[in-house]
Protein backbone atom coordinates (compact mmCIF):
# COMPACT_ATOMS: atom_id res chain seq x y z
CA UNK A 1 0.00 0.00 0.00
CA UNK A 2 1.29 3.50 -0.76
CA UNK A 3 1.57 5.90 1.83
CA UNK A 4 1.94 9.98 1.43
CA UNK A 5 5.48 11.19 2.32
CA UNK A 6 6.73 13.13 5.05
CA UNK A 7 5.87 12.43 8.70
CA UNK A 8 2.84 12.16 10.56
CA UNK A 9 0.88 14.84 11.86
CA UNK A 10 -0.51 14.16 14.93
CA UNK A 11 -4.19 15.10 16.46
CA UNK A 12 -3.58 16.08 20.61
CA UNK A 13 -6.50 18.48 20.87
CA UNK A 14 -6.04 21.07 24.03
CA UNK A 15 -6.32 19.57 27.28
CA UNK A 16 -6.68 20.88 30.89
CA UNK A 17 -3.28 20.69 33.13
CA UNK A 18 -5.31 19.44 35.47
CA UNK A 19 -7.40 16.65 32.86
CA UNK A 20 -8.38 13.10 34.32
CA UNK A 21 -6.80 10.90 31.96
CA UNK A 22 -9.75 9.02 29.97
CA UNK A 23 -10.07 5.70 29.00
CA UNK A 24 -12.10 5.79 25.84
CA UNK A 25 -9.86 5.74 23.08
CA UNK A 26 -10.31 7.84 19.58
CA UNK A 27 -11.41 5.52 16.68
CA UNK A 28 -9.99 5.91 13.43
CA UNK A 29 -10.26 4.09 10.39
CA UNK A 30 -8.30 6.43 7.79
CA UNK A 31 -4.91 7.54 9.51
CA UNK A 32 -3.14 10.92 9.05
CA UNK A 33 -1.29 10.31 5.90
CA UNK A 34 -4.44 8.70 4.12
CA UNK A 35 -3.92 4.93 4.79
CA UNK A 36 -6.80 2.68 6.19
CA UNK A 37 -6.12 1.03 9.54
CA UNK A 38 -7.72 -1.65 11.39
CA UNK A 39 -10.47 -0.52 13.97
CA UNK A 40 -12.13 -3.66 15.99
CA UNK A 41 -15.69 -1.55 16.54
CA UNK A 42 -16.09 0.60 13.37
CA UNK A 43 -14.36 -1.37 10.42
CA UNK A 44 -17.48 -3.70 9.85
CA UNK A 45 -19.11 -0.77 9.34
CA UNK A 46 -16.78 0.48 6.99
CA UNK A 47 -16.04 -2.36 4.60
CA UNK A 48 -18.82 -1.89 2.12
CA UNK A 49 -18.16 1.56 1.01
CA UNK A 50 -16.88 1.57 -2.73
CA UNK A 51 -14.57 3.97 -4.58
CA UNK A 52 -17.93 5.30 -6.37
CA UNK A 53 -19.30 6.49 -2.44
CA UNK A 54 -15.50 7.61 -1.68
CA UNK A 55 -15.75 9.72 -4.79
CA UNK A 56 -19.40 11.19 -4.14
CA UNK A 57 -18.09 12.03 -0.33
CA UNK A 58 -15.35 13.96 -1.84
CA UNK A 59 -17.66 15.56 -3.85
CA UNK A 60 -19.57 16.63 -1.43
CA UNK A 61 -17.05 17.98 1.23
CA UNK A 62 -15.34 19.60 -1.31
CA UNK A 63 -18.81 21.45 -2.59
CA UNK A 64 -19.47 22.52 0.59
CA UNK A 65 -16.15 24.20 1.45
CA UNK A 66 -16.35 26.15 -1.72
CA UNK A 67 -19.56 27.58 -1.19
CA UNK A 68 -18.20 28.38 2.09
CA UNK A 69 -15.16 29.96 0.69
CA UNK A 70 -17.92 31.97 -1.72
CA UNK A 71 -20.25 32.60 1.52
CA UNK A 72 -17.21 34.67 3.37
CA UNK A 73 -16.32 36.69 -0.09
CA UNK A 74 -20.03 37.37 -0.54
CA UNK A 75 -20.05 38.87 3.09
CA UNK A 76 -17.34 41.04 2.83
CA UNK A 77 -18.97 42.62 -0.32
CA UNK A 78 -21.79 43.44 2.14
CA UNK A 79 -23.72 40.54 0.20
CA UNK A 80 -24.94 38.88 3.10
CA UNK A 81 -25.76 39.96 6.74
CA UNK A 82 -23.31 37.32 8.36
CA UNK A 83 -21.60 34.01 7.12
CA UNK A 84 -20.81 31.01 9.66
CA UNK A 85 -17.74 29.52 7.95
CA UNK A 86 -17.60 25.36 8.21
CA UNK A 87 -14.06 25.06 7.07
CA UNK A 88 -12.02 22.23 8.72
CA UNK A 89 -15.32 20.31 9.93
CA UNK A 90 -16.49 19.14 6.08
CA UNK A 91 -15.68 15.30 7.40
CA UNK A 92 -17.84 15.41 10.80
CA UNK A 93 -20.38 16.81 8.63
CA UNK A 94 -20.82 15.20 5.36
CA UNK A 95 -20.21 11.89 7.19
CA UNK A 96 -22.49 12.13 9.64
CA UNK A 97 -25.12 13.19 7.48
CA UNK A 98 -24.50 10.68 4.39
CA UNK A 99 -25.15 7.57 6.41
CA UNK A 100 -28.98 8.70 8.08
CA UNK A 101 -32.24 7.76 5.83
CA UNK A 102 -34.51 10.59 4.28
CA UNK A 103 -36.85 9.58 6.85
CA UNK A 104 -34.54 10.33 9.80
CA UNK A 105 -35.13 14.35 11.09
CA UNK A 106 -32.27 16.33 11.99
CA UNK A 107 -31.60 19.35 13.84
CA UNK A 108 -28.64 21.81 12.85
CA UNK A 109 -27.12 24.54 14.99
CA UNK A 110 -26.13 27.02 12.65
CA UNK A 111 -22.56 25.81 11.12
CA UNK A 112 -24.34 22.56 9.10
CA UNK A 113 -24.10 23.54 5.93
CA UNK A 114 -22.25 20.51 4.04
CA UNK A 115 -25.14 18.52 6.18
CA UNK A 116 -27.93 21.03 4.37
CA UNK A 117 -26.38 20.43 0.91
CA UNK A 118 -26.23 16.51 2.01
CA UNK A 119 -30.20 16.91 2.65
CA UNK A 120 -30.85 18.32 -0.77
CA UNK A 121 -30.82 22.23 0.12
CA UNK A 122 -29.22 24.08 -2.32
CA UNK A 123 -26.96 26.51 -1.79
CA UNK A 124 -29.38 29.55 -2.62
CA UNK A 125 -31.43 28.79 -0.30
CA UNK A 126 -29.20 28.61 2.61
CA UNK A 127 -27.41 32.13 1.29
CA UNK A 128 -31.10 33.52 1.60
CA UNK A 129 -31.07 32.77 4.88
CA UNK A 130 -27.99 34.76 5.72
CA UNK A 131 -28.86 37.60 3.23
CA UNK A 132 -31.92 38.48 5.47
CA UNK A 133 -34.52 37.43 3.16
CA UNK A 134 -36.28 34.57 4.93
CA UNK A 135 -37.46 33.83 8.06
CA UNK A 136 -36.42 30.14 7.43
CA UNK A 137 -34.11 29.08 4.71
CA UNK A 138 -36.15 25.85 3.34
CA UNK A 139 -38.79 23.53 4.08
CA UNK A 140 -38.13 21.46 7.10
CA UNK A 141 -40.77 18.71 5.72
CA UNK A 142 -39.31 18.28 2.30
CA UNK A 143 -35.54 17.88 3.70
CA UNK A 144 -36.55 16.16 7.12
CA UNK A 145 -34.08 19.07 8.53
CA UNK A 146 -35.10 21.51 10.75
CA UNK A 147 -34.42 25.02 10.62
CA UNK A 148 -31.00 26.70 12.22
CA UNK A 149 -30.96 27.51 15.46
CA UNK A 150 -29.18 30.30 16.63
CA UNK A 151 -29.60 29.97 20.53
CA UNK A 152 -27.09 27.93 21.46
CA UNK A 153 -28.24 23.69 22.49
CA UNK A 154 -32.32 24.76 22.13
CA UNK A 155 -32.05 22.37 19.28
CA UNK A 156 -31.13 19.42 21.61
CA UNK A 157 -34.80 19.15 23.33
CA UNK A 158 -36.04 19.71 20.17
CA UNK A 159 -34.76 16.94 18.83
CA UNK A 160 -35.62 14.64 21.95
CA UNK A 161 -39.15 15.51 21.73
CA UNK A 162 -39.36 14.65 18.42
CA UNK A 163 -37.47 11.10 18.70
CA UNK A 164 -39.96 10.62 21.94
CA UNK A 165 -42.81 11.34 19.67
CA UNK A 166 -41.82 9.00 17.11
CA UNK A 167 -42.16 6.44 19.73
CA UNK A 168 -45.20 7.35 21.22
CA UNK A 169 -46.75 7.12 17.31
CA UNK A 170 -45.31 3.61 16.48
CA UNK A 171 -46.29 2.40 20.08
CA UNK A 172 -49.74 3.98 19.41
CA UNK A 173 -50.14 1.67 15.84
CA UNK A 174 -49.27 -1.17 17.28
CA UNK A 175 -52.19 -0.99 20.20
CA UNK A 176 -54.11 -0.14 17.57
CA UNK A 177 -53.42 -2.78 15.72
CA UNK A 178 -52.27 -1.65 12.86
CA UNK A 179 -48.38 -1.03 13.46
CA UNK A 180 -46.30 0.92 11.09
CA UNK A 181 -44.46 -1.07 8.25
CA UNK A 182 -41.37 1.58 8.13
CA UNK A 183 -38.09 0.79 10.00
CA UNK A 184 -37.77 2.97 12.81
CA UNK A 185 -36.77 7.04 12.62
CA UNK A 186 -33.63 7.80 14.11
CA UNK A 187 -33.26 12.00 15.13
CA UNK A 188 -29.89 13.54 14.95
CA UNK A 189 -28.76 16.55 16.91
CA UNK A 190 -25.81 18.49 16.38
CA UNK A 191 -24.38 20.55 18.38
CA UNK A 192 -20.91 22.02 19.09
CA UNK A 193 -18.26 21.65 22.00
CA UNK A 194 -19.56 25.29 23.04
CA UNK A 195 -23.39 24.05 23.22
CA UNK A 196 -22.98 21.16 25.07
CA UNK A 197 -22.52 22.77 28.32
CA UNK A 198 -26.16 24.43 27.95
CA UNK A 199 -28.11 23.82 30.47
CA UNK A 200 -30.86 22.77 28.26
CA UNK A 201 -28.38 19.67 26.55
CA UNK A 202 -27.87 18.12 30.04
CA UNK A 203 -31.78 17.93 30.25
CA UNK A 204 -32.07 16.13 26.96
CA UNK A 205 -29.67 13.78 27.75
CA UNK A 206 -31.33 13.25 30.82
CA UNK A 207 -34.82 12.93 28.99
CA UNK A 208 -33.62 10.57 26.38
CA UNK A 209 -31.98 8.01 28.43
CA UNK A 210 -34.66 8.62 30.91
CA UNK A 211 -36.99 6.82 27.90
CA UNK A 212 -34.43 5.17 25.07
CA UNK A 213 -35.51 8.02 22.88
CA UNK A 214 -33.89 7.25 19.31
CA UNK A 215 -31.85 10.22 18.64
CA UNK A 216 -27.93 10.74 18.22
CA UNK A 217 -26.49 13.67 19.85
CA UNK A 218 -23.61 14.39 18.04
CA UNK A 219 -20.73 17.02 19.18
CA UNK A 220 -18.79 18.59 16.29
CA UNK A 221 -15.61 19.76 18.64
CA UNK A 222 -13.83 22.27 17.04
CA UNK A 223 -11.45 22.86 19.88
CA UNK A 224 -13.36 26.53 20.25
CA UNK A 225 -16.72 28.33 21.96
CA UNK A 226 -15.61 31.54 19.77
CA UNK A 227 -12.26 32.31 22.34
CA UNK A 228 -12.76 29.59 24.54
CA UNK A 229 -10.44 26.98 24.29
CA UNK A 230 -11.61 23.65 24.81
CA UNK A 231 -8.96 22.87 27.16
CA UNK A 232 -11.14 25.65 29.70
CA UNK A 233 -14.53 24.09 28.26
CA UNK A 234 -13.83 20.50 29.73
CA UNK A 235 -11.52 18.29 31.58
CA UNK A 236 -12.49 15.26 29.85
CA UNK A 237 -13.45 14.50 26.46
CA UNK A 238 -17.03 14.63 25.86
CA UNK A 239 -18.26 11.28 24.99
CA UNK A 240 -17.23 10.49 28.45
CA UNK A 241 -20.41 12.42 29.73
CA UNK A 242 -22.57 9.60 27.71
CA UNK A 243 -21.79 7.25 31.18
CA UNK A 244 -23.08 9.50 33.20
CA UNK A 245 -26.55 9.51 32.03
CA UNK A 246 -26.36 6.12 31.12
CA UNK A 247 -25.70 5.59 27.13
CA UNK A 248 -22.53 4.91 25.10
CA UNK A 249 -20.36 7.49 24.06
CA UNK A 250 -18.02 7.26 21.24
CA UNK A 251 -14.85 9.77 20.30
CA UNK A 252 -13.77 9.30 16.82
CA UNK A 253 -11.55 11.39 14.80
CA UNK A 254 -13.92 14.13 13.17
CA UNK A 255 -11.22 14.55 10.41
CA UNK A 256 -11.64 11.15 9.40
CA UNK A 257 -14.75 10.85 7.18
CA UNK A 258 -14.50 6.75 7.11
CA UNK A 259 -14.60 7.01 10.84
CA UNK A 260 -17.54 9.31 11.21
CA UNK A 261 -19.27 7.37 8.59
CA UNK A 262 -18.59 4.02 10.36
CA UNK A 263 -19.64 5.61 13.99
CA UNK A 264 -22.83 7.56 12.82
CA UNK A 265 -23.73 4.01 11.18
CA UNK A 266 -22.79 1.81 14.45
CA UNK A 267 -24.96 4.51 16.16
CA UNK A 268 -28.14 4.32 13.63
CA UNK A 269 -28.30 0.42 14.31
CA UNK A 270 -28.14 0.69 17.74
CA UNK A 271 -31.08 3.02 18.34
CA UNK A 272 -32.94 1.60 15.39
CA UNK A 273 -33.04 -1.59 17.62
CA UNK A 274 -34.62 0.50 20.35
CA UNK A 275 -31.54 0.65 22.44
CA UNK A 276 -31.92 4.09 23.28
CA UNK A 277 -29.47 7.29 22.77
CA UNK A 278 -26.17 7.21 21.31
CA UNK A 279 -23.43 10.25 21.72
CA UNK A 280 -20.24 11.12 19.11
CA UNK A 281 -17.86 13.38 19.59
CA UNK A 282 -16.12 14.39 16.32
CA UNK A 283 -13.05 15.73 17.55
CA UNK A 284 -11.94 18.19 14.68
CA UNK A 285 -11.36 21.75 14.43
CA UNK A 286 -12.61 25.57 13.06
CA UNK A 287 -9.79 26.19 10.92
CA UNK A 288 -11.85 29.39 9.75
CA UNK A 289 -13.44 32.08 12.03
CA UNK A 290 -15.98 31.52 14.62
CA UNK A 291 -18.06 33.69 12.30
CA UNK A 292 -17.18 36.97 9.96
CA UNK A 293 -17.78 39.21 13.03
CA UNK A 294 -14.90 37.44 14.58
CA UNK A 295 -11.38 37.60 14.62
CA UNK A 296 -9.53 34.25 15.32
CA UNK A 297 -6.12 35.82 15.57
CA UNK A 298 -6.86 37.77 18.98
CA UNK A 299 -7.81 34.73 21.04
CA UNK A 300 -5.28 31.94 19.31
CA UNK A 301 -1.88 31.03 17.69
CA UNK A 302 -1.02 30.58 13.77
CA UNK A 303 1.18 27.54 14.84
CA UNK A 304 -1.59 25.69 16.10
CA UNK A 305 -4.07 26.85 13.06
CA UNK A 306 -0.84 25.42 11.05
CA UNK A 307 -1.04 21.97 13.01
CA UNK A 308 -4.62 21.43 12.47
CA UNK A 309 -4.11 22.45 8.83
CA UNK A 310 -1.67 19.30 8.07
CA UNK A 311 -4.71 17.24 9.03
CA UNK A 312 -7.35 19.18 6.55
CA UNK A 313 -9.80 16.48 6.49
CA UNK A 314 -10.63 16.88 2.38
CA UNK A 315 -6.77 15.75 1.67
CA UNK A 316 -6.71 13.25 3.83
CA UNK A 317 -9.59 11.32 1.83
CA UNK A 318 -7.95 13.25 -1.61
CA UNK A 319 -4.64 10.98 -0.86
CA UNK A 320 -6.24 8.20 0.02
CA UNK A 321 -8.17 8.11 -3.48
CA UNK A 322 -5.32 8.91 -5.04
CA UNK A 323 -2.34 6.28 -3.63
CA UNK A 324 -4.97 3.47 -2.56
CA UNK A 325 -7.72 3.53 -5.26
CA UNK A 326 -5.52 5.48 -8.23
CA UNK A 327 -7.93 8.17 -8.86
CA UNK A 328 -6.14 10.63 -11.25
CA UNK A 329 -6.09 14.31 -11.50
CA UNK A 330 -9.17 14.39 -14.11
CA UNK A 331 -11.48 13.53 -11.52
CA UNK A 332 -9.96 15.66 -9.07
CA UNK A 333 -9.98 18.65 -11.69
CA UNK A 334 -13.33 17.92 -12.82
CA UNK A 335 -14.87 18.43 -9.22
CA UNK A 336 -13.34 21.68 -8.66
CA UNK A 337 -14.08 23.16 -11.82
CA UNK A 338 -18.08 21.96 -10.93
CA UNK A 339 -17.51 23.33 -8.07
CA UNK A 340 -16.64 26.86 -9.03
CA UNK A 341 -19.30 26.50 -11.79
CA UNK A 342 -22.39 25.89 -8.83
CA UNK A 343 -20.69 29.11 -6.69
CA UNK A 344 -20.49 31.49 -9.60
CA UNK A 345 -24.31 30.59 -9.89
CA UNK A 346 -24.65 30.58 -6.28
CA UNK A 347 -23.36 33.96 -6.49
CA UNK A 348 -25.53 35.23 -9.15
CA UNK A 349 -28.56 34.07 -7.34
CA UNK A 350 -27.29 36.21 -4.59
CA UNK A 351 -27.15 39.52 -6.39
CA UNK A 352 -30.33 38.96 -8.56
CA UNK A 353 -32.26 38.48 -4.83
CA UNK A 354 -34.59 41.05 -3.55
CA UNK A 355 -35.83 41.55 -0.10
CA UNK A 356 -39.54 40.32 0.40
CA UNK A 357 -42.40 43.09 1.35
CA UNK A 358 -42.62 43.57 4.70
CA UNK A 359 -46.10 43.05 4.92
CA UNK A 360 -45.18 39.68 3.87
CA UNK A 361 -44.15 38.95 7.20
CA UNK A 362 -47.75 39.11 9.07
CA UNK A 363 -47.88 35.87 7.10
CA UNK A 364 -45.11 33.71 8.74
CA UNK A 365 -46.30 34.35 12.68
CA UNK A 366 -49.10 31.37 12.72
CA UNK A 367 -49.66 28.60 10.31
CA UNK A 368 -53.18 29.61 9.97
CA UNK A 369 -54.98 33.26 9.67
CA UNK A 370 -55.13 35.08 12.76
CA UNK A 371 -57.91 37.78 13.54
CA UNK A 372 -55.52 39.54 15.95
CA UNK A 373 -52.80 39.34 13.32
CA UNK A 374 -55.61 40.64 10.43
CA UNK A 375 -55.96 43.49 12.33
CA UNK A 376 -51.93 44.29 12.95
CA UNK A 377 -51.68 44.28 8.93
CA UNK A 378 -54.92 45.96 8.44
CA UNK A 379 -53.30 49.00 11.11
CA UNK A 380 -49.97 48.88 9.27
CA UNK A 381 -51.15 49.15 5.90
CA UNK A 382 -53.28 51.82 7.23
CA UNK A 383 -50.14 53.53 8.54
CA UNK A 384 -48.17 52.87 5.54
CA UNK A 385 -50.92 54.62 3.22
CA UNK A 386 -50.44 57.81 5.44
CA UNK A 387 -47.31 58.15 4.05
CA UNK A 388 -48.93 58.20 0.22
CA UNK A 389 -50.98 61.06 1.00
CA UNK A 390 -48.92 63.13 2.58
CA UNK A 391 -45.99 62.84 -0.68
CA UNK A 392 -49.38 63.59 -3.08
CA UNK A 393 -49.89 66.30 -1.02
CA UNK A 394 -46.69 67.67 -1.21
CA UNK A 395 -46.27 67.09 -4.81
CA UNK A 396 -49.51 68.83 -5.81
CA UNK A 397 -48.72 71.82 -4.44
CA UNK A 398 -48.41 75.10 -6.51
CA UNK A 399 -44.96 76.02 -7.64
CA UNK A 400 -43.65 79.29 -5.34
CA UNK A 401 -46.34 77.76 -2.44
CA UNK A 402 -45.15 79.21 0.88
CA UNK A 403 -42.49 81.59 -0.13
Amino acid sequence: MKTVEGPRPTMEPRTHPGAVQSTLPRHQLLDERGVVTQNPLLTPYAEDISVDDLKHLYRSMTMSRRIDEEGTSLQRQGQLVLWVPLRGQEAAQIGSAWPTRPTDRLYPSYREHAVAFERGVEPSELMRYFRGHTAGGWDPEKHNLNLYTVVLGSQAPHAVGYAMGTMMDRKAAEDAGTPLETDPEAVVAYFGDGASTEGEVHESMVFAASYDAPVLFFIQNNQWAISVPFSTQSRVPLATRAAGYGFEGLRVDGNDILAVVAATRYALEKIRKGEGPVLIEAETYRMGAHTTADDPTKYRKREEEDQWGLLDPIERLKVHLRTEHGVEDLFFDTVAQENDDLANRMRADVLAMTPPEFVDRFDNVYAEPHSLVDAERAEYLEYQAGFDVADEAQNSEPEGAGA
